[in-house]
């Protein structure tokens, strides 16, 4: 019994080791100082007398039409200093969003913004700037990031900036959902900060809410029975006028512009909206097809499963968010199967693992890993590649069937290389993504999962780990469709996006959008293999446009999603076809915001106002600071900088690692709890 316990104490303290070895923020891998491109707390422009916070106002207005929402921004700048600004503001958006259309308000002047090629409507923007006229411009960071910068805003001036977009809606496990990010958060990077600008831009202390407002009115038309509608973001006010109109309104205010602002509602009797919507345009002709996927049917036998858990355990993730990957990864570990392995991988600026090698899910082997998860600590960079990498080479069990779950608030700038590594070393393997908090990166939680062929998660507070964690066992135990096929009969599709389908885990419709010549006739069958047996879902096209064919949101629709597919696929085309491939994607890309008026990686809107405006002092450039978002701490930003907030009070010193007393206190208890466990394990 004696031998027992010392070993037992043995391997307790060398998981503690391995936990406290978080606590304390790491180094960069390589040695290097991994502050210098990162975003800081500062409040940018010169003197006392320069516009501090030239972004006063978000209003959103959206209108949901059965599955599509269109959307309208107004950006109020207004300059109540004495010193001529420029203002330049990092926001958020979706990663549907089909950004179509810009305009600038100027007093009673309205300058409607050009699409333009990205380096033609900088120079453009730069000209108007250097002769003293108000311009603005929309340029694309990331498909989720947008940059607005004003130039030549007067002392007094109050300059209104709209944008629209179109975005697709879809339903996962029969629930609706319409996101509008409010806010980026901070990114960690160790790429060369000339090349990623935007990553450096100031925030705003822990807790201090931007004076900037942020306002929402949402009209939902659902064309079917409603049978809940919420918010669960915000305390917004909802109003039905009848079983399938409603409206949510969000007064104007600071603090609600630190967290995504997340609408769901569910279709009476648990519908989803399927079926055929149809443009005919003047030049072309589009489709949007949404199909109503089988009912899910578990199977007496499910085969074993070695899963890899890589949970974030970095700055960002301190507090907050990390309490609530705590929550899911609980609920994740205790519903692994005796019949599975597992492994546990925490990576911060370095990674550790639980095991070199899978472990069977044992109780003793989850209580290792449940404790080695409850015990981490956020400290340090966000080195997501490195995991990945370390992740996807761990040898696996003959006979098993690999999941990767990845647990993050994903905020990092490597989004493209996490895609490329994943679609080449991931093998057979799925890869899960989970996104935990209130504004996450969706764009790198989509597009792993997408990469993965898995599903992307998220979790935007602890109340949601135990739900979010049986969702992906069911996902897991049986696809709802696989060996999904489409042909058309009678019907000249073309441009058909996606060209393929991966196995559907969720309970979400499979949709595909194109192109369309011809007349409006024949069928489209969906065919796949679900868990009762072969599927098949006939649509015929004559019916569905005596409903109608005026549509046009899905022209920008198809263009987005054409993008999409293009930027996913360049790194791939480029190993594939050699390397000018990327070249040519870039100009591909580059015709399509040209040709549809849409906001790309390569095209953006700039807007002049003809007049040129006296400008009596040098303009100051101004980096609007951005709040951080709900529940995330300091230590997200310059890793332990000093921080100023925007009231001017004194600065502080911030992600430090705990006094020695408290890690002191911290080995004890947990030691002390350990010894317990194992004692009574022995008698």
């Amino acid at each position: 019994m004696q031998t027992t316990s010392i070993l037992h104490a043995t391997a307790a303290f060398t998981l503690l080791s391995t936990t406290l070895a978080f606590a304390i923020p790491q180094p960069h891998p390589d040695g290097e100082d991994d502050r210098s491109q990162a975003p800081h707390f500062e409040i940018a422009g010169d003197g006392e007398n320069t516009e501090k916070f030239p972004l006063k106002a978000t209003e959103v207005k959206a209108t949901i039409s059965g599955v599509i929402a269109e959307v309208t921004v107004q950006q109020t700048y207004a300059n109540t200093g004495t010193t001529p600004i420029e203002a330049t503001y990092i926001f958020p958006a979706s990663t549907r969003a089909a950004v179509h259309g810009v305009e600038m308000r100027i007093g009673e002047r309205v300058i409607v913004a050009e699409i333009q090629e990205k380096t033609k409507a900088k120079a453009t923007y730069e000209k108007a700037k250097n002769e003293n006229k108000t311009a603005s411009l929309l340029e694309q960071e990331r498909p989720n990031v947008f940059s607005m910068s004003v130039a030549n805003i007067l002392p007094g001036d109050e300059v209104k900036v709209t944008l629209n977009f179109s975005e697709k809606l879809t339903a996962t496990d029969r629930v609706y959902e319409f996101v509008y990010p409010t806010v980026v958060g901070p990114r960690y990077s160790n790429k060369d900060a000339k090349t990623e600008k935007w990553v450096g831009n100031p925030y705003l202390n822990e807790g201090v809410n931007t004076p900037a407002t942020f306002a929402a009115e949402v009209k939902v038309r659902s064309g079917m029975p409603l049978q809940s509608l919420t918010c669960t973001s915000h305390q917004a006010e909802i109003e039905f006028s009848s079983e399938d109109q409603a409206s949510v309104s969000l007064p104007p205010s600071g603090e609600a512009g630190n967290r995504d602002f997340v609408l769901r509602y569910r279709l009476a009797d648990a519908q989803v909206v399927s079926g055929l919507l149809l443009h005919e345009g003047e030049d072309e002709n589009f489709f949007l097809l949404n199909v109503e996927p089988p009912e899910r049917v578990l199977p007496e036998q499910i085969p074993a499963r070695d899963y890899v858990f890589i949970l974030d355990v970095s700055g960002s993730m301190n507090g907050f968010p990390l309490n609530t990957a705590k929550s899911l990864m609980r609920d994740l570990l205790g519903g692994i199967r005796n019949t599975d392995t597992f492994n546990v991988l925490l990576f911060a600026g370095e990674s550790r693992l639980l095991s070199e090698t899978p472990l069977p899910a044992t109780p003793e082997n989850i209580a290792r890993g449940t404790d080695l998860t409850q015990l981490a600590r956020g400290g340090g960079g966000t080195e997501l590649l490195p995991a990945l990498k370390r992740a996807m080479a761990m040898p696996q069990n003959e006979g098993t069937s690999r999941s990767i779950v990845v647990v993050t608030d994903g905020f990092v700038n490597i989004e493209r290389e996490a895609f490329d590594l994943v679609r080449s070393e991931l093998g057979s393997a799925n890869l899960f993504a989970f996104g935990i908090g209130s504004s996450v990166n969706r764009w790198l939680i989509e597009g792993m999962a997408r990469a993965g062929m898995g599903e992307p998660f998220f979790v935007l507070h602890p109340g949601e780990a135990s739900q979010t964690a049986s969702r992906f066992r069911d996902y897991i135990s049986s696809p709802v469709l696989t060996d999904i096929q489409v042909r058309y009969e009678g019907f000249e599709a073309v441009d058909i996006q996606p060209e393929s389908f991966p196995d559907v885990f969720a309970d979400r419709p499979i949709e595909l959008i194109g192109k369309w010549k011809g007349a409006a006739s024949g069928r489209i069958i969906v065919t796949g293999q679900g868990g009762a047996g072969p599927y098949e879902s006939s649509f015929d096209v004559s019916s569905e446009a005596e409903k109608g064919k005026d549509n046009p949101a899905l022209r920008p629709l198809w263009a987005r999603e054409k993008v999409r597919t293009l930027a996913d696929d360049a790194k791939l085309q480029s190993h594939m076809r050699g390397s000018n491939a990327n070249d040519e994607t870039r100009q591909e890309i580059t015709n399509l915001g040209l040709t549809y008026g849409l906001l790309t990686e390569y095209t953006s809107f700039v807007g002049v106002d003809q007049t040129p405006r006296e400008v009596l002092a040098k303009l100051k450039t101004v980096s609007q600071p951005l709040p951080l978002p709900k529940g995330v701490s300091n230590h997200a930003v310059g890793h332990g900088q000093v921080t100023v907030s925007h009231s001017g009070g004194s600065p502080g010193s911030t992600g430090a690692a705990p006094e020695p007393s408290v890690m002191g206190l911290l080995l004890i208890t947990a030691m002390g709890l350990m010894f317990h466990r194992h004692r009574q394990t022995d008698q």
